[in-house]
């Protein structure tokens, strides 16, 4: 059974935990790499729960940590969605689409009338789960990829 759990400041180390899982099983989809997490310990994880405008969730298959997302209040009621990760174990149960629609209804809850991500263009699988979730394809540019020439994808998704 999948449970979601949405983390306090005190939940910082089973954020690290999953965000390192994230980052070591799917190096592709992140522009953050593992390595760039293993400097600035406790203080460095903690920060993100301080800053009252985000909303971090982990999902739980059988009380292990299987998915994340991040959604962090931005201007002009738009929110983004962030660090959207499934693990291996737990895909193809609904899990993404669970850790979206919560994002999505803290964003609501918080006077958003937008949700927009960024993905890497050639990360078909997210791209794919981001549509089944209504986010369409905007014109915005989304930053530089390493290669110098490649951007994100940016989608959005209108919160009525």
């Amino acid at each position: 059974m999948v449970r979601l759990r949405v983390l306090t400041t005190a939940d910082w180390p089973l954020w690290r935990d999953v965000r390192l899982a994230a980052l070591g099983e799917a190096p592709h989809a992140f522009k953050s790499r593992l390595a760039d997490w293993h400097s600035g310990g406790e203080a460095r994880w903690r920060a993100r729960f301080e800053l009252p405008e985000t909303h971090n969730i982990v999902a739980l298959l059988d009380g292990r940590a299987v998915g994340m997302a991040c959604g962090l209040l931005g201007d002009g009621g738009v929110c983004e969605l962030r660090s959207v990760w499934v693990g291996p174990e737990a895909r193809g149960r609904g899990v993404g689409g669970r850790l979206i629609v919560a994002v999505e209804t803290w964003a609501r809850q918080s006077g958003a009338t937008s949700l927009k991500l960024a993905v890497f263009p050639d990360n078909e699988p997210a791209v794919a789960l981001y549509r089944r979730s209504g986010f369409v394809d905007t014109d915005e540019l989304g930053d530089l990829l390493p290669d110098g020439v490649t951007r994100e994808r940016v989608m959005a998704k209108a919160l009525r």
